[in-house]
């Protein structure tokens, strides 16, 4: 029998560390947990290697607050992010016609939860997510081609997750997983 590799875990970044321990912080200050517990998710955090250890520290916290949404947006022509660039909890992409292609592989992401809302006429989309991201596409209505999108099979625990919502009217949103 054979046995089928594991992807190694994923390790943390210091922003990931310090995503976390803002979260506790703010957790702490609105009185949602005690001082005592504190201590120990935070040590928890400061220990973490991995976004897997990050997970017991965070687990039962409150939702994060979403914030401003982020709107990029174009009337034609091509709507590209790709390399390091700053994921904000809330996108809005915004076109009557042309392609869009945002790559987070490379992105910070410092949220748990990104959605990222499409409003599209006209035109292909493409979206790359981390390879340990969770993908969910329930609210997003196609009119024309369905969306392509094959999810890992062996995902890990701890990855963001991208909820991607709106409208597209011609053209066909294709969903992959970064290699690396």
């Amino acid at each position: 029998m054979t046995s089928l590799r594991e992807d190694p875990p994923s390790l943390i970044s210091e922003d990931d560390r310090d995503t976390a321990v803002r979260r506790l912080q703010e957790a702490y200050a609105e009185g949602n947990i005690p001082h005592e517990e504190l201590d120990e998710r935070l040590h928890q955090v400061l220990t973490a290697t991995t976004r897997t250890d990050l997970v017991p520290p965070l687990a039962a916290l409150p939702e994060e607050k979403a914030g401003p949404t982020s709107t990029i947006a174009a009337a034609g022509g091509r709507i590209r992010r790709r390399g390091v660039w700053r994921v904000p909890r809330t996108l809005k992409v915004e076109s009557a016609f042309g392609r869009v292609h945002l790559d987070l592989s490379r992105a910070v992401i410092e949220h748990p939860v990104v959605d990222i809302e499409l409003q599209l006429g006209t035109g292909r989309a493409k979206i790359t997510v981390p390879r340990d991201a969770i993908v969910d596409f329930e609210g997003l209505h196609t009119g024309w081609k369905d969306t392509l999108y094959k999810s890992r099979r062996h995902s890990r625990p701890g990855g963001p997750r991208i909820r991607i919502s709106g409208t597209m009217g011609f053209g066909r949103l294709r969903i992959r997983h970064a290699r690396h």
